[in-house]
């Protein structure tokens, strides 16, 4: 950490549609080379889909599927002794919606089946939704580590 300058976060205005500063996150994540109108049509074209098919609001469904991809434990690297363990730490409510959205992303962009973005993404936020989809398996694998790795939770990373 710099002694000359302190750290600031940079503010993050709410999108122009729902209001809400996660859309906005979700919308920078998606932009590729600053094209931020083509990434706002990309996500709001998906959040429209999904909330049709749920039946019910979109951002309101959405929030839901960012709820059911949030990890609640990981595993972290920890060097005692000579050896290396994996230790399970609880994940931050900052990095746990960081890694929802990469994770989502991600999986959208696996996606083989659909041809453009918004509708991959759509899918993938449908299956979110369902607690179904790339962006869960990658959580429960997450999970799952962490649950086998709890003998070494007294370990814990200060």
């Amino acid at each position: 950490m710099s002694r000359r300058h302190s750290n600031y976060k940079r503010e993050i205005l709410p999108d122009t549609r729902y209001k809400d500063v996660i859309v906005t996150k979700f919308i920078n994540c998606v932009m590729k080379s600053g094209k931020k109108t083509i990434a706002e049509s990309i996500v709001y074209g998906a959040i429209e889909a999904l909330g049709n098919a749920v039946k019910a609001p979109g951002i309101e469904a959405f929030r839901q599927v960012l709820s059911n991809v949030k990890p609640a434990m990981e595993v972290r690297s920890r060097r005692i002794g000579g050896a290396t363990y994996q230790v399970p730490v609880e994940v931050s409510t900052k990095r746990a919606l960081a890694l929802a959205i990469r994770w989502l992303i991600a999986s959208a962009l696996k996606r083989s089946e659909k041809n453009t973005m918004e509708e991959k993404l759509a899918v993938e936020f449908i299956d979110a939704f369902n607690n179904k989809g790339g962006a869960i398996k990658v959580k429960e694998e997450k999970h799952k580590s962490a649950e086998a790795n709890r003998a070494f939770a007294h370990y814990k990373i200060s």
